[in-house]
């Protein structure tokens, strides 16, 4: 198998490309071509499937719960003081890249604000605002952040990344362009790439104001610092009082999902806004240049360069962001339908992380093994979990009346309703700490509106199909028939 992949490497990425969103059209399709030979095979796959998401939502709210507790714990905490006390703590340096491209001007100064009120010392502070040269704007506003931002940190950097042969046009590239260009800047000032944290930061994230703290004293008082990535916890609540109800729901799962991963480290694998040692992307070879999906890419370069030590580690501190918005009701739902086709793009790196493993027989057969799976287990039920789920019990019956007379084809509908109602139970545990951690309601927002924010929870069937199955199975789709995904950035009002 290594041989071949070493011999045909675009053959078997492509082998790749058509076989894995494969998958997912079968087990979609399976309840219906299945049926008619073999039901009962159908019917215990799709029970097991059911156990499996009762299993799955258990372990969402458990791991949502324990995160929740932390993060109440955490900020509470005085971080700049315990840093202080680590050795070393005097010569770290924090590099933040905010990687943007025709962004509104209120919603990068809303980030950088946010940024000036982070307590770790300003001047061991680098702000790197990396623009697009083919974003026409850039250099207006590029001045108009330099001047009135500039002078409220140690460095204040700007960046125009130039789009090369070869490149993809997106968040990765750019974060390559500048990261190199800071290296540069470092060696110049005499500044140990060692002693470099380096976070990339969403253009629309508002990271807690002890965050730069608290991932120095995790750093100091990490013991295999350069193997790993450091994350806090995504809610996409920065303008959740203002978008449609469906879209409310559906980002709400999302970020308590979110801050559910921070404690299971076994699957936690950074995204959108996290941090890592400078040192450590520099020797990875930087971030991609050529893929859209640059968080779990660069993950996983590090992982076949450092092996299985490399993992996230969470910080259990807040970072807000924007859920995808538009103007009007119609326009806000493309807009996350897009959001979602972009994130699950990410099957097109699969190719390569399974190539790694494959190459990389330096690094334990198990760990290989375990975190193909997990990507593979992500991406390959991410279309196929609705269908499954809301559709599969209802067909082999259907399609096959002989089985419907059997006990288990008789049965297996109220089964497996059965089943997924005890796992609705476990949405309360979303909701409860929805409600407990989401900001305050504007007072822009009536107050008659809030008995609709609980029904909204009836409208999970409807919006989990237009906003995750459809836009994920549009993104396979893509791929396993070679067209390719352009990165498109997500409106901001």
């Amino acid at each position: 198998m290594r041989q071949l992949f070493l011999r045909y490497p675009n053959k078997t990425r492509r082998l790749l490309e058509i076989a894995i969103p494969a998958m997912s059209w079968i087990l979609i399709t399976m309840p219906i071509w299945l049926s008619f030979s073999h039901p009962a095979l159908v019917a215990y796959f799709i029970i097991t499937f059911d156990v499996y998401w009762f299993y799955k939502s258990a372990t969402l709210a458990i791991g949502a719960i324990k995160s929740f507790l932390m993060l109440s714990a955490h900020v509470k905490v005085n971080w700049l003081a315990r840093a202080k006390e680590c050795p070393g703590f005097e010569a770290l340096y924090h590099v933040v890249v905010i990687p943007e491209f025709q962004e509104p001007l209120h919603i990068l100064r809303r980030t950088l604000t946010n940024l000036t009120k982070q307590d770790f010392p300003k001047k061991r502070t680098i702000v790197v605002f990396a623009t697009e040269a083919k974003d026409q704007q850039a250099r207006e506003t590029e001045r108009i952040i330099r001047t009135e931002f500039a002078p409220l940190f140690g460095k204040f950097i700007t960046t125009r990344h130039v789009l090369h042969l070869g490149e993809v046009a997106g968040k990765s590239s750019n974060m390559a362009w500048a990261a190199k260009h800071v290296v540069e800047k470092l060696k110049m000032w005499r500044i140990p790439l060692e002693n470099v944290l380096i976070t990339s930061c969403d253009a629309d994230a508002l990271i807690h104001p002890k965050y730069l703290s608290n991932l120095s004293f995790a750093f100091l008082t990490d013991p295999d610092r350069f193997s790993h990535f450091y994350q806090g916890a995504i809610f996409f609540y920065s303008n959740i009082w203002r978008i449609p109800l469906p879209n409310k729901v559906f980002n709400t799962i999302a970020s308590i999902w979110n801050l559910s991963l921070l404690s299971q480290p076994g699957r936690f694998i950074n995204f959108s806004t996290y941090s890592v040692s400078l040192a450590t992307a520099v020797t990875a070879g930087y971030w991609g240049v050529d893929i859209i999906p640059e968080d779990y890419h660069m993950h996983f370069k590090v992982y076949f360069h450092k092996g299985q030590n490399v993992l996230t580690k969470s910080i259990f501190l807040p970072i807000l962001v924007d859920a995808a918005e538009g103007h009007g009701f119609f326009q806000t739902f493309r807009n996350q339908y897009e959001q979602y086709k972009r994130w699950a793009w990410g099957v097109s790196d699969i190719p390569f992380v399974i190539r790694g493993a494959i190459l990389h027989n330096e690094i334990p057969l198990s760990d290989r093994l375990r975190r193909v799976i997990l990507i593979l287990e992500q991406h390959i039920f991410w279309p196929a979990n609705w269908f499954i789920l809301t559709l599969g019990s209802s067909l082999p019956p259907l399609v096959n009346p002989a089985f419907a007379r059997t006990v288990l084809g008789h049965n297996l509908a109220r089964l497996s309703s059965s089943i997924l109602t005890l796992s609705s139970v476990f949405l309360l545990v979303v909701a409860f700490i929805d409600w407990r951690i989401k900001p305050p309601r504007p007072k822009e927002f009536a107050a008659w509106k809030l008995p609709f924010l609980y029904l909204q929870w009836l409208t999970i069937p409807f919006i989990s199909f237009f906003l995750s199955a459809l836009p994920g199975l549009d993104a396979h789709t893509r791929l396993m028939l070679g067209k390719r995904l352009e990165y498109r950035v997500t409106e901001k009002l």
